[in-house]
């Protein structure tokens, strides 16, 4: 549901990222690097027998591959929804249909018995690491020995530069073209580039990481994905405790160490329960209206400040630098499921989107 907090707060993204991308000057928009993979992938479209639309199954539908429209090809094209942790026995049978496919295609088309299959898609959809899974899968299923080849992966979008081309499948030969990910040269839509900055296409330096992090909190405040957390809450009468230094109690010496020596690392299972349940019980104890812009945005600031005990940022920094580091730590477990599972598009009723991976 979105609320007037959360509305408010991507505009203020998207007007941000919007007048970047008509900036020329923008090193990080439609750079030169960018629109000539562009230009080469709409070049090698035509040519490949199987395209792979892959979009992010947080976003279904703001992630779709602008390119595309321009080049139409309903039977040649699969949308595949990625970043919902398939399992390997998933992938091996999503391999085995792309085998089946190319078969049938081949046979329409009386072509020659290897085919290209280009993965396309906007950045850090995951393309290069489904790429990299496939090619694996293919070596191994086809007990082909030698070197296993990879795409680069990386976290920040914009870091495949390339098209590369790896085998995953043999009878008819098959190979997958991994292709950079590219946006449209101007977003427009603030609903939609505020998404996509979100769940990371658009680097954080952008929008600001604090900015980021308020619209996460406004969609998680005014959701019932917390609610999943009351388990941990410590407050019996309803009321916030944050209280961290019962943390070490009833923990043996060797876990009390290892607390003690890795304070800075947030992906730790005890410091991502004490993050949950700080907003478990900020949310249940605030009572607010989540159409109350007011009481959102109050909640927003009250959560982030008292996040800082939870990452154990050093009370020395500044308050904006610690702003700032609370606002990393939780996007980076906002965007590896460690705070839930969210769906940020209005899927309309009559669409069925399935997920591969």
């Amino acid at each position: 549901m979105e609320t007037a907090a959360t509305a408010a707060l991507a505009k203020r993204i998207g007007t941000v990222i919007k007048r970047a991308s008509k900036n020329r000057a923008s090193a990080w928009w439609y750079s030169p690097h960018m629109a000539a993979a562009s230009r080469a992938i709409a070049e090698r479209l035509p040519l490949a027998d199987l395209i792979l639309e892959v979009r992010d199954a947080r976003v279904p539908l703001s992630s779709e591959y602008e390119l595309l429209k321009r080049h139409p090809s309903p039977s040649r094209r699969i949308v595949v929804l990625n970043k919902m942790d398939l399992a390997n026995s998933s992938r091996t049978k999503f391999l085995n249909f792309l085998q089946a496919k190319v078969r049938k295609l081949k046979k329409m088309d009386n072509s020659s018995s290897t085919a290209a299959i280009m993965l396309v898609g906007i950045p850090n959809t995951g393309k290069s690491a489904l790429a990299n899974s496939l090619h694996k899968i293919g070596r191994i299923s086809a007990a082909e020995k030698g070197k296993l080849k990879h795409a680069a992966v990386s976290s920040q979008p914009c870091e495949t530069k390339d098209i590369s081309s790896l085998k995953i499948a043999s009878n008819p030969n098959v190979y997958v073209l991994d292709t950079p990910g590219v946006l449209p040269p101007a977003i427009c839509d603030f609903e939609t580039s505020s998404k996509l900055a979100l769940i990371g296409t658009i680097r954080d330096s952008l929008a600001g990481e604090k900015q980021l992090a308020q619209f996460f909190l406004s969609i998680l405040d005014s959701g019932k994905e917390y609610e999943q957390w009351a388990k941990l809450s410590t407050a019996g009468s309803g009321t916030l405790s944050v209280d961290f230094r019962e943390e070490y109690s009833g923990s043996s010496e060797i876990e009390t160490r290892r607390k003690r020596q890795y304070p800075s690392d947030h992906t730790q299972d005890f410091i991502v329960q004490d993050v949950r349940r700080i907003l478990y019980e900020s949310i249940s104890s605030a009572q607010i209206d989540a159409r109350r812009r007011k009481d959102v945005l109050r909640l927003v600031e009250f959560q982030l400040a008292a996040l800082r005990e939870a990452f154990r940022i050093p009370s020395e920094l500044g308050e904006e630098d610690a702003c700032i580091r609370v606002s990393e730590k939780l996007l980076n477990l906002y965007r590896t499921g460690r705070l839930g599972h969210f769906t940020l598009d209005d899927i309309p009723k009559d669409i069925d989107l399935h997920g591969t991976s």
